[in-house]
């Protein structure tokens, strides 16, 4: 596997993620076969959510087990977490700062505040015509903060689920010479006011939830969200011959 780094990385084992209908629970144990079938002979992970209870007795019931590393204090395993769209604070930027949309600042624009805050990065122009081509995107709802010298130095896209009148942010990155300004947190706020005036009644938000990575679920608990779900990593180890 080539990395966005240029590295190469041997791929060992198998990793799954998937959904199941909440309707149609039954299915997870064909899931499960299915699984199992593919990845033969290799160690294999799964990441549910601890919501999924049912699910969580059928994955052991075919041999997973809780996965010790990847639930360590600097594991990777992620947290959904949620807020109502009431009680909001009024976003503050520093001063010469301003916000902006997507729609406003332009594809060239939008692409540049990605690559700064998630370098190194292979998204690209055609990354980004994929991207609005989402039917959950709105460039309305792509949010970006301006800064004096015309650095797009924060941005956030909020994908907006109009049947279940919610947005989720994804993803929320700030460029490294503008980082610890408030940036984000005013970006948000600004972007749950956008959501609210368009319709929506809540908003989600991921994180990393092990206690090693504790700067995003502070930004996300400081702004009034709160966890809903975690990942439950699972591991199917190799047996010994």
């Amino acid at each position: 596997m080539r990395r966005n780094d240029g590295s190469v990385r041997e791929v060992t084992g198998a990793a799954l993620s998937y959904q199941v209908h909440p309707g149609h629970a039954e299915l997870i144990d064909d899931v499960i076969e299915w699984y199992d079938s593919v990845a033969a002979g290799l160690e294999r992970t799964a990441t549910p959510t601890t919501a999924e209870e049912f699910a969580l007795r059928r994955w052991a019931a075919h041999g997973f087990v809780a996965d010790a590393a990847a639930l360590g204090d600097d594991g990777d395993w992620t947290q959904l977490n949620r807020r109502d769209l009431t009680d909001l604070d009024q976003p503050v930027l520093p001063d010469g700062f301003r916000f902006r949309t997507a729609d406003e600042a332009g594809s060239e624009a939008a692409v540049q505040a990605h690559v700064d805050a998630w370098a190194p990065s292979s998204y690209t122009a055609e990354s980004y015509a994929g991207v609005r081509q989402t039917a959950a995107y709105r460039g309305d709802l792509h949010v970006l903060v301006e800064a004096p010298d015309g650095t797009m130095a924060s941005s956030a896209i909020m994908w907006f689920d109009r049947a279940n009148r919610t947005v989720e942010f994804e993803p929320v990155g700030t460029h490294p010479d503008y980082r610890r300004l408030g940036l984000a947190r005013a970006m948000m706020l600004h972007g749950l006011h956008l959501a609210r005036a368009a319709g929506a009644d809540h908003a989600t938000v991921v994180c990393l939830g092990a206690p090693g990575h504790p700067r995003a679920r502070g930004l996300y608990y400081g702004l009034g969200f709160r966890e809903l779900s975690r990942d439950a990593p699972l591991i199917k180890p190799l047996r010994s011959p």
